[in-house]
């Protein structure tokens, strides 16, 4: 009987071979698409509930969106295990490791985040009220939390599962996952918010059901589309749990170095007032939606990479590396023009006004092209993570949350204000980035050196 070679993952190392720039751009196009997706979630968000001209639903956000980032890069960090491990099977051409990969990464992905969702769920009263959430804010913010955090298993999933598709080569299927939770969140918002009166809360319910459709929809590609082969036994879950935690470990620990040095910042904003956390509330949803693709390159090119190392194809990745740096630095100079000239629009959408609209211009007018040279950082880690140096690419972005944040934007604050706040975190951020790319390819160039001698011996 006749098979179709085309859904098989033996055939999916497809990133040996072909322009590095020309998987790069298909990749970081596809994810960027499936990530404005997931972005657009909580800009959708911001956007409905800012039509009910609430102070303290815009300041809640601005306390939400920190522990809400703190569970997406839980699952981020899952995801790029998942992406790693696959990658590299599939690299080596082995189509049973990468089945049995599949089905067992996304029971680590679901086990690993139900248990960091339970203990974080008891602790959000704390957590709040560490980060400056106080009265009607504070009661807001713990409603619309203790709904999405037992949900974490939900996005676990999905992302893992979108991550392992880009891995097969599946860049398609794999938007199809993200672009399925941002319409179906896109539709229920507006009926929660405004038909049922929910609010904040209704707000949460359609991001919980947005995150069940993106499972379903992941779920469906990996085992019907591709028909994956389930191996789920004691046997076969042993395997692969230490791979997928080496990697899992030090890329979640990355992945959290950022929304806690957003808690310092949110921490920060908090003792200047609402008008501040809402303004901090709007760029935390800005960001993400614009600067996507910076943002995507981090998971386009961990595939890349990854079936490039199985392939033992250094320089091919030197090259990947190159191409990535030269696209992101063309894609944020546009944005940056961008956001600088729609920056009125963009104050008028929320319905800003006062000391939050003046914040929100002067990042999008001043600072935003910081925030796409953080891009190399993430590029940086991608590597790392899939060179067997994810502890590297953790300490990097620990640098940059402690030493790349915290005495910047105390300093920043001190010198200019909430404006000196936000500058301090982007000039920070920028710095680590530029020290991390330049780290990453040193190591890629000592493995390229590595590879040469022992073929010379």
């Amino acid at each position: 009987m006749k098979t179709d070679q085309s859904k098989s993952p033996q055939k999916a190392a497809r990133f040996t071979s072909g322009a590095p720039m020309s998987h790069i751009l298909n990749m970081t196009v596809a994810s960027s698409i499936g990530l404005i997706a997931v972005f657009s979630v909580d800009f959708i968000d911001l956007f409905f509930l800012s039509q009910l001209d609430n102070k303290n639903i815009q300041a809640a956000l601005g306390f939400t969106g920190t522990v809400l980032f703190a569970t997406i890069s839980l699952g981020i960090g899952l995801s790029i295990a998942a992406a790693a491990t696959v990658a590299r099977a599939a690299g080596e051409g082995d189509q049973e490791k990468t089945e049995r990969r599949v089905t067992n990464n996304l029971l680590y992905a679901i086990i690993i985040s139900a248990l960091t969702g339970l203990i974080l769920w008891f602790a959000l009263p704390a957590i709040l009220s560490m980060l400056g959430a106080k009265a009607e804010t504070f009661s807001l913010s713990l409603a619309y939390l203790q709904i999405l955090v037992p949900t974490m298993p939900l996005f676990a999933v999905s992302i893992a599962s979108a991550a392992m598709l880009r891995s097969l080569g599946d860049i398609k299927r794999s938007a199809y996952v993200t672009i399925g939770g941002g319409l179906t969140n896109a539709v229920l918002d507006p009926l929660f918010i405004f038909t049922f009166g929910l609010e904040l809360q209704g707000a949460a319910i359609a991001t919980a059901i947005a995150r069940a459709a993106m499972v379903l929809i992941g779920l469906y590609s990996l085992y019907h589309c591709h028909k994956i082969k389930i191996h789920l036994s004691v046997s076969t879950i042993k395997p692969d749990y230490k791979p997928f935690l080496t990697i899992a470990i030090p890329a979640i620990l990355t992945n959290l170095a950022t929304p806690i040095g957003n808690g310092y910042v949110t921490y920060v904003a908090a003792g200047y007032g609402n008008a501040v956390v809402a303004a901090w509330a709007v760029i935390a949803r800005i960001v993400p939606l614009s600067f996507c693709a910076s943002f995507a390159l981090s998971g386009a090119i961990g595939p890349i990479i990854g079936q490039n190392f199985g392939a033992q194809k250094l320089n091919r990745i030197k090259q990947t590396l190159k191409d990535a740096v030269t696209f992101n630095t063309l894609y944020f100079i546009c944005i940056w023009i961008i956001l600088s000239l729609s920056s009125p629009w963009i104050v008028a959408l929320f319905q800003l006004e006062g000391e939050t609209a003046s914040l929100v211009r002067f990042f999008l007018i001043w600072l935003s092209p910081g925030f796409g040279m953080i891009g190399y950082l993430f590029i940086a880690n991608a590597a790392l993570n899939n060179l067997d140096k994810p502890h590297l690419s953790t300490w990097l972005n620990w640098a940059r949350a402690t030493i790349g944040t915290v005495p910047f934007v105390y300093f920043g604050a001190f010198i200019a204000g909430s404006k000196g706040l936000l500058a301090g975190q982007i000039i920070g951020g920028a710095v680590i980035a530029f020290i991390s790319l330049y780290i990453c390819n040193k190591w890629i160039t000592q493995l390229i050196e590595q590879q040469q001698e022992s073929k010379a011996s």
